[in-house]
């Protein structure tokens, strides 16, 4: 199937394809509001005083209770790899339709797949986005082109582990159970996989949206973007457009997080907003592994009773990954 940057680049588009357009929700609202989006310290998490650290860490609980969703400061992962990362991601994406026709795997849970949309086969509506993603731990694989992409995203890679290592860290201490720490640690077999995707301008379509809202499965993703932007996120019931502080990077709840602490902490519904120019996007996610069965921690999951059933991180995947991706739809599926 060709590439939505293909389609741009024919020559031969004005409008948006009727397969490739989401009908806007017409109840949907964009919030008009100056909204406040919470803002962590990573330094003062990592190094910070003990009364910091402490502060941080009801900072970052409060965050995941309110939004499910943060901004990270001060991270250590430099700006000339992130500027390095987001050019070669390009770079991937300007290769040859036949070059990249070799990744582009046949089976869900392939290390690395390279395409368009969500999943072709059941995608009734197709998203405005080619795509390229990569299973990087616990076995790091990579593409062999362009030049100097695997170098560059090894050591995106690591270093973006670690905060999210970090955070994940934070949250066990902010007492939502020791399960997570045996689910997900600094040297543990769980699981991370880096979406690359790059969306080229669309085409004005009045009230169309070039993909689902969608709440990611995982524990944590980190998301960084190129300057144009455009990311917007479900809270109190409106889409909150995000311009992102200087160097800093997106963080939002996972599924799996909201299955763990039994609803404390809610994943966030996410869809691209406006934008002119090819957006880049980068989002790495952190799971468990993959036969762990997630479920409400015990400590979590007496009052309220359970609101989850427990499902293996493989299953949970693989019915995400094959099913039509429309908001929390998949969890949904798993509450009881």
């Amino acid at each position: 199937m060709s590439s939505v940057k293909w389609l741009v680049e024919s020559g031969c588009l004005k409008k948006v394809p009727s397969k490739y357009a989401y009908e806007k929700n017409p109840e949907d609202r964009i919030s008009e509001d100056e909204e406040t989006i919470p803002t962590i310290d990573y330094s003062l998490l990592t190094h910070g005083t003990p009364i910091q650290r402490f502060k941080v860490i009801q900072d970052l609980g409060n965050a995941c209770q309110e939004w499910g969703f943060f901004m990270v400061i001060n991270h250590g992962v430099p700006k000339k790899l992130r500027d390095e990362m987001i050019n070669s991601t390009e770079t991937f994406f300007n290769l040859t339709e036949e070059e990249k026709q070799e990744y582009r795997g046949n089976e869900l849970l392939d290390p690395i797949k390279c395409g368009t949309s969500f999943n072709v086969r059941v995608d009734k509506s197709l998203m405005w986005r080619d795509y390229l993603k990569i299973l990087v731990h616990p076995h790091f694989v990579s593409p062999h082109k362009p030049a100097g992409f695997s170098e560059v995203l090894q050591e995106y890679c690591k270093r973006s582990r670690e905060v999210a290592m970090n955070c994940l860290k934070a949250f066990r201490k902010a007492r939502i159970g020791r399960k997570l720490h045996n689910e997900e640690n600094g040297s543990g077999s769980g699981i991370s996989d880096v979406c690359c995707k790059s969306l080229p301008t669309m085409p004005t379509a009045r009230n169309r949206n070039g993909a689902a809202p969608h709440s990611d499965y995982g524990l944590l993703t980190l998301l960084i973007q190129n300057h144009l932007g455009g990311l917007q996120v479900m809270h109190k019931g409106k889409w909150v457009p995000i311009n992102p502080l200087p160097d800093s990077i997106i963080i939002n709840i996972g599924d799996h997080m909201e299955i763990l602490t039994n609803g404390k902490y809610k994943s966030v519904c996410i869809e691209p907003g406006k934008w002119h120019g090819t957006r880049i996007s980068i989002g790495t996610a952190h799971g468990p592994p993959l036969e762990t069965i997630v479920s409400p921690a015990p400590e979590l999951a007496n009052l309220p009773p359970p609101a989850y059933r427990g499902i293996k991180f493989r299953e949970y995947v693989e019915l995400q990954q094959s099913s039509q991706l429309m908001g929390k739809s998949c969890l949904d599926r798993i509450r009881i």
